[in-house]
């Protein structure tokens, strides 16, 4: 982000009572011109809503710069209401690259998605699930059966979480 974006911001809040608050008071400040509007976005919470700002944002193609309101934020700046300008001007872009997602359903039916964190697939009725899974038009596994597959992008904590959740004792 090397430009001014003085008038040009619109802010996004994940609905806390302490980040509508860092909102309003940002729009009191630095005005908000509306998404559709905007050159830069602000998106005040977590990851969530990071990635959720992200995914509506990308077909605007309008740059977002996170300030942390949520539990972890890994993706967030530290908050701050001083000189939000310079903070936007001096930021070093990233490029997100999504995964498309293009799957058949079991009909024939196509359904297709751009994701930032990861795509799951899981089975809908209590037979298990035959994917076959294909990766820049070269299938990677003809035939996988199971319960379902959940595949991450770089960006993606999900699938990082859960290979790594060890089951409750008590289920």
């Amino acid at each position: 982000m090397t430009q001014d974006y003085t008038g040009a911001i619109s802010f996004v809040s994940s609905g806390t009572p302490e980040a509508d608050a860092a909102a309003d008071a940002l729009r009191t400040i630095y005005g908000d011109v509306g998404f559709d509007n905007a050159s830069a976005i602000v998106a005040l919470g977590g990851d969530g809503l990071m990635l959720q700002t992200l995914h509506r944002a990308m077909r605007l193609d309008i740059p977002v710069y996170g300030m942390n309101f949520g539990s972890v934020g890994f993706m967030m700046n530290t908050f701050s209401q001083i000189d939000l300008n310079a903070r936007l001007a001096a930021a070093q872009p990233t490029q997100i690259y999504p995964l498309s997602m293009h799957a058949l359903d079991c009909s024939g039916t196509p359904h297709s998605a751009l994701a930032l964190n990861e795509v799951s697939l899981f089975r809908s009725t209590y037979q298990a699930a035959k994917i076959q899974i294909i990766v820049d038009g070269e299938s990677r596994l003809d035939e996988l059966i199971c319960d379902g597959v959940l595949i991450s992008t770089p960006a993606g904590s999900t699938a990082y979480n859960l290979s790594g959740s060890w089951p409750d004792p008590a289920h």
